[in-house]
């Protein structure tokens, strides 16, 4: 059986103008507070790729699949239930597991209970910022730029460890790979990764055992997300750490791995931080930083989102008439007030507003 990834949609890719202030965050903070008109002026234009189309038979599988997905829902009492329905309610959910068990049903029924299952353990939607705040303050883990595909770029820096190790740190990850998600260009599903092992040491780098509870939550809880992992300035010294990792790797993870790679084949240099060859000169200032994510995304203190009851009804009312692209989930099913998308959509529907129509290429994968 085949899929396409076909249409690809272009969209414009901004550029990380001077401007701004040294710790914005390229084109996702740019979209909240836009400064001079002129700045949009001459920008390059992206594809975000790839985009997924199905045949009939595949869609009466991925219909399948929802449906035995509602049959585990929490019960509607339980306070992790609207978060539960949102995250089912996302339309690349159910195709990114139907994806990642080759379209084998019994498989992407038994992948998706363990991610439900994992999830309200976890509650990766919900973690509160102040949780996990004092793992960002030396910029290990940022997120800033788009790769050529449209792909949100997260840098992982090892060196730059300042905490001991423990469930804060992967919680922590976790919390950056959710922000990814929320702010990928519509129609896009996958992130990139970007690990630099400048100035790593053995004190710093990961221990191998943590290297696996992350390499179980990417592949196992985020299946489809990773659409590059690039490492780079690896050292000879830390050549045993992938060694050691190695058998863990599925070789759908490892077949997106590259190492020491020409990132401008890759990443437009107006988005790639200029420690990398790029242009983006882009200087790490934790507070700023961290409180423009917190609320580009729309992160409330408790980890749900902000938004205040009496603007629920409007919000509801204005994604009625949202322009074509945007995916509306129906009243009845949408989370509590708490729950509102205000965030995500106001991402989603800028960078909708500075886009084109799709340009459709077909070719079967």
């Amino acid at each position: 059986m085949h899929y396409k990834d076909t249409s690809q949609r272009r969209v414009n890719h901004l550029s990380a103008p001077s401007l701004f202030s040294p710790c914005t965050v390229s084109l996702i903070f740019a979209l909240f507070d836009p400064p001079a008109k002129d700045v949009w002026k001459d920008h390059e234009r992206t594809v975000v790729a790839p985009i997924h189309e199905y045949t009939d038979e595949q869609k009466a599988q991925l219909k399948a699949l929802r449906e035995y997905a509602d049959t585990l829902l929490l019960p509607e009492s339980d306070p992790y239930h609207p978060w539960e329905l949102r995250w089912l309610n996302k339309s690349d959910t159910i195709p990114r597991y139907m994806r990642a068990a080759k379209w084998n049903f019994a498989d992407g029924q038994k992948r998706i209970k363990a991610t439900l299952e994992w999830r309200r353990e976890f509650k990766p939607d919900i973690i509160p910022p102040d949780d996990v705040k004092i793992e960002s303050m030396t910029g290990k883990i940022i997120l800033t730029g788009f790769d050529k595909d449209g792909r949100p770029i997260i840098y992982m820096r090892p060196g730059r460890e300042n905490t001991e190790t423990g469930p804060r740190q992967l919680r922590h990850l976790v919390w950056w790979l959710e922000r990814a998600k929320d702010l990928m260009p519509e129609g896009q599903e996958s992130l990139v990764i970007i690990v630099d092992y400048k100035s790593t040491t053995l004190r710093t780098n990961p221990s191998i055992s943590v290297a696996r509870k992350v390499l179980h939550i990417l592949q196992q809880h985020y299946v489809e997300t990773l659409g590059r992992a690039l490492v780079v300035n690896l050292p000879m010294l830390l050549n045993f750490f992938y060694k050691g990792i190695s058998p863990f790797l599925d070789p759908v993870t490892r077949d997106k791995m590259r190492f020491n790679p020409d990132l401008l084949e890759l990443i437009p240099a107006e988005q790639l931080d200029a420690d990398f060859g790029g242009q983006y000169e882009f200087e790490f200032e934790p507070e700023s930083y961290w409180n423009q994510v917190v609320e580009a995304c729309g992160i409330a203190a408790d980890g749900t989102r902000v938004q205040a009851q009496t603007e629920a009804k409007s919000d509801a009312s204005s994604l009625s008439e949202a322009p074509s692209g945007i995916t509306v989930v129906e009243a009845d099913s949408a989370p509590t007030p708490q729950t509102n998308e205000k965030g995500t959509a106001e991402v989603t529907e800028k960078i909708a507003e500075l886009s084109i129509e799709p340009e459709v290429r077909t070719a079967t994968a």
